[in-house]
């Protein structure tokens, strides 16, 4: 097993940030995918395939790649980490078909609240447990406040949406009204949630396993394995039922969802035990909001508005990060 060495807060935080920011631009590139083949699981089938070429490419071609590859079956064979872990792939599949099936029906806006929400509460409970690679950290009252305003400040920022998409609760997708109001929502609601909840447990497993495998490389690789096989399943299914969609466009930037993937998997694998879960998630979401304002600026989709809701409840989602992440003496609350 080879030990790399743990990066200080400072310095892991603003990583975490930069994973987060390649999110909103893979869902954006994926979600036009979906749009231009008619299927949102052939997107999926896509992203997760071409990462996965691009993760075969860097396991063969780098020095350090070899060697993580060159222990993937020694560690699952002596059960260095439960073997379950190399499932971890499977939780960004299911991430996937959550946004498949119920951003359509929930919108942009509660789909995040939803993932956040149930992302914050595991990172929470995995520190808690000690599953990650970072050990045990404890829950204390300053981390439960922070976690609460980040869930808080992220419904904030995305709330001009809402507006925008006609998606308040008992509303269709269209706008119009849901047939059962918000109970109707209940159903789908809770999928997003439970993707969220699950990330957590992804980000742990993939931290113990880059441990045991000397590199966040082979643990990639091994994610985009893993969901690719329970996608291109999932889609021989489709098929078999619907048929296929569209034919896969020529324009090459289509193609760089699955890349955009290996940079926020890879870093998180890396900074889970250095950070612990709840501090990596977090970074991530800050990165998560600030990319989706820089794209709504920089390339804003049709419709789009920059609200000043957005950009105070992106600034107050940076202050809650930072109240539940930095070394706050024991009692600081009680103070």
């Amino acid at each position: 097993m080879t030990s790399s060495p743990r990066l200080p807060l400072l310095a892991g935080l603003p990583l975490a940030v930069g994973a987060g920011l390649a999110i909103p631009v893979q869902g954006r590139i994926n979600g036009a995918l979906g749009t231009r083949l008619n299927d949102g699981i052939a997107a999926a089938v896509v992203s997760f395939s071409t990462g996965l070429v691009v993760m075969i490419l860097i396991s063969l071609l780098l020095p350090r790649g070899r060697a993580g590859l060159a222990k993937i079956l020694p560690a699952v064979r002596s059960r260095a980490f439960p073997r379950i872990y190399v499932l971890a792939g499977g939780i960004g599949a299911l991430f996937v078909f959550a946004q498949s099936f119920t951003v359509g029906i929930l919108g942009v806006a509660l789909f995040t609240v939803a993932t956040v929400t149930g992302q914050t509460v595991s990172g929470l409970l995995v520190d808690k447990l000690g599953i990650g690679p970072a050990g045990r950290k404890p829950v204390t009252a300053i981390r439960v406040i922070g976690c609460l305003l980040t869930i808080a400040a992220v419904a904030w920022a995305v709330s001009p949406r809402f507006a925008a998409t006609g998606g308040t609760p008992g509303m269709s997708a269209g706008g119009g009204a849901g047939p059962d109001g918000p109970a109707a929502l209940l159903v789908p609601l809770l999928l997003p949630v439970a993707a969220g909840f699950l990330m957590s447990f992804q980000q742990a497993m993939n931290g113990t396993a880059t441990v045991h495998y000397g590199t966040p490389i082979a643990a990639t690789l091994v994610n985009f394995v893993a969901g690719s096989v329970v996608l291109w399943t999932a889609y021989a299914v489709k098929v078999s039922v619907a048929g296929p969609g569209n034919p896969l466009p020529a324009e090459w930037w289509y193609y760089l969802g699955g890349p955009m993937g290996c940079v926020f998997i890879g870093l998180g694998a890396l900074l889970v035990r250095s950070l612990g879960v709840l501090v990596t998630g977090l970074g991530m979401i800050a990165g998560q909001l600030l990319g989706s304002l820089a794209l709504d600026v920089v390339l804003p989709a049709p419709g789009t508005i920059v609200a000043p809701a957005t950009v105070l409840g992106t600034i107050l989602t940076l202050a809650a990060i930072i109240l539940a992440t930095l070394p706050w003496p024991r009692g600081a609350l009680r103070r």
